[in-house]
C-alpha cells in the first residue's frame, strides 16, 4: 500500500485538493467516539459504599459544624430574663440538676446546650454551691462564668463586742439564712470574737461558732505576746477575764486604756474590783440583764462567785466576749495612779486617784441622777460606800454606774 491519504490519495502529511461539501453533509454533526467502557473495579458494590460513606460523611461534618455554630451561637446570646433574680445551687447539686433547674426558671433556653457547652468550658472544675444573683439577658456563658466563679452572694451577721456566750447563739439562731443547729454545749465565755461575719446562703450556724472561736484564739495570742512587760496578770485567762470587764465597763475607745489601768492599779494594791458587769452576770448568766432593770444597793451583797464587791481578785470566767479594743486596752494599759472612775452625765467617765477626789465626783453625779427625777440612793454606784468614808482596800471604792 502506498503511503498516501486513503479519503483523497494525497501523500501523508501533505495537503491534498479540497473537496467541497454539499449543505447537508455541512450540516450533519459529526460522529462523536463511544466513551470508554467502565471498568469492573469502578462499578463493584464496595467502591459504590464507600462513595455514599463518604458523601455521608460530608454532609455529616456539615450538619455537626452547622449544628456547633448554632449551640455557640445560642450559647453565647443573650438569655430570656427580663430580672435580675437569685438562683440557688445546693450542696452536691451535679450539672444536669442545675442545667434542668435553670431551664424550668426560664434563666437559660436549652438545657441540652447548657449541659454540652459547660462540660467543654469547665475542664474539669465544677460549678460551686451557693446562691447567686444572674443579671438580666444574661447569657448561657455569662451563667456559667458565675457559678464556675463561686462568687454566689453574701449574708452577714453583726456579733457586738461585750455580748455573752448566749447572746451570740440567740442572734445566730435567729438569722433565717444559717442552716443547722448550734453546739449542744455552750463554749466557754470570751472565747468567741466578735466581729461581722460574712457567709453564703447554706452556711451551716456551727461554721460560724468555730470561725469565730479560731479568730479569737487567734487574737488572744497575738496581743498577749506583745502585751507590756507591766501588766501583771497570771494568764490568759485572766487577761481576757479583765478585758471583758473592760469592755463592759465603757463603749469609749479612748477611754478603755485608762479603765484597763484602774483595775490594773486595783489588782496591785489587792483592793477589790467592784466592778456593777460582775453582779450582773453573776445574777442573771449569759442571759443578761432586763434593760429596764437598774443595779440596787441591795445586789451589791448578793453572794455569787461574780460578784467583785465581795470577791477578791478577778471573777473565775470572762462575763463578756471582749473585742480587740478591749484586749488591747489590758494589754497596753495607760500608766496612771488612779484607783476610781464615776459616770459624768455625758457617755463618759471621771478618774480619780484619791477617795476624797473619787466622793466629790460621785457627789455630782448623784446631783445629775436627782435632777432627772430619779432616785440616788436607791441606785448603785459601782461600790460607793452607804457613808461614802469607806478606805481603799475594803471593798466599797468607787468606779461608775452601768446599765
Amino acid at each position: 500500500m502506498s503511503d498516501t491519504n486513503q479519503s483523497n490519495g494525497t501523500p501523508n502529511g501533505q495537503k491534498g485538493p479540497i473537496i467541497p461539501k454539499s449543505a447537508n453533509e455541512a450540516l450533519r454533526p459529526e460522529r462523536v467516539p463511544d466513551p470508554p467502557k467502565r471498568s469492573r473495579k469502578a462499578r463493584s458494590q464496595m467502591v459504590i459504599f464507600l462513595n455514599f460513606l463518604m458523601t455521608l460523611v460530608v454532609f455529616v461534618v456539615i450538619a455537626a459544624v452547622a449544628g456547633t455554630y448554632y449551640a455557640f451561637s445560642v450559647y453565647q446570646s443573650p438569655g430570656p430574663l427580663t430580672t435580675n433574680t437569685n438562683f440557688i445551687v445546693r450542696n452536691g447539686a451535679g450539672l444536669n440538676e442545675i442545667a434542668n433547674r435553670l431551664e424550668s426558671n426560664n434563666i437559660i433556653t436549652d438545657q441540652r446546650i447548657f449541659r454540652w457547652l459547660t462540660t467543654t468550658y469547665l475542664h474539669g472544675e465544677t460549678l460551686r454551691n451557693g446562691e447567686y444573683e444572674i443579671k438580666a439577658g444574661a447569657s448561657m456563658k455569662d451563667i456559667m462564668e458565675l457559678l464556675k466563679s463561686g462568687k454566689s452572694i453574701l449574708y452577714s451577721v453583726t456579733l457586738p463586742e461585750g455580748l455573752t456566750v448566749r447572746q451570740i447563739f440567740n442572734k445566730l439562731q435567729a438569722d433565717t439564712v444559717l442552716e443547722g443547729d448550734l453546739p449542744s454545749a455552750l463554749p466557754p465565755e470570751g472565747s468567741l470574737r466578735p466581729d461581722t461575719y460574712k457567709f453564703t446562703r447554706g452556711t451551716k450556724r456551727t461554721e460560724i461558732v468555730d470561725q469565730m472561736a479560731g479568730a479569737q484564739k487567734k487574737l488572744v495570742d497575738q496581743i498577749w505576746d506583745r502585751r507590756d512587760s507591766s501588766v501583771q496578770l497570771a494568764n490568759k485567762q485572766d487577761f481576757v477575764t479583765l478585758a471583758s470587764i473592760v469592755e463592759k465597763e465603757t463603749g469609749l475607745a479612748d477611754e478603755r486604756a485608762h479603765v484597763a489601768s484602774v483595775f490594773l492599779n486595783r489588782l496591785g494594791k489587792s483592793m477589790r474590783l467592784q466592778s456593777d458587769p460582775t453582779i450582773i452576770y453573776g445574777l442573771f448568766g449569759g442571759e443578761g440583764k432586763p434593760s429596764d432593770r437598774p443595779i440596787f444597793q441591795s445586789d451589791l451583797k448578793k453572794e455569787t462567785p461574780y460578784n467583785t464587791y465581795i470577791i477578791k481578785g478577778l471573777p473565775p470566767t470572762p462575763i463578756a466576749n471582749p473585742g480587740k479594743d478591749a484586749l488591747e486596752a489590758v494589754a497596753n494599759p495607760w500608766k496612771t495612779q488612779d484607783l476610781y472612775f464615776v459616770a459624768d452625765g455625758t457617755g463618759g467617765h471621771v478618774f480619780a486617784a484619791t477617795l476624797e477626789e473619787h466622793n466629790a465626783n460621785v457627789k455630782r453625779w448623784r446631783k445629775l441622777v436627782a435632777e432627772k427625777g430619779e432616785d440616788p440612793s436607791s441606785i448603785a454606784v459601782d461600790g460607793q460606800p452607804d457613808d461614802g468614808t469607806t478606805a481603799p482596800g475594803s471593798g466599797a471604792q468607787q468606779k461608775k454606774k452601768t446599765n
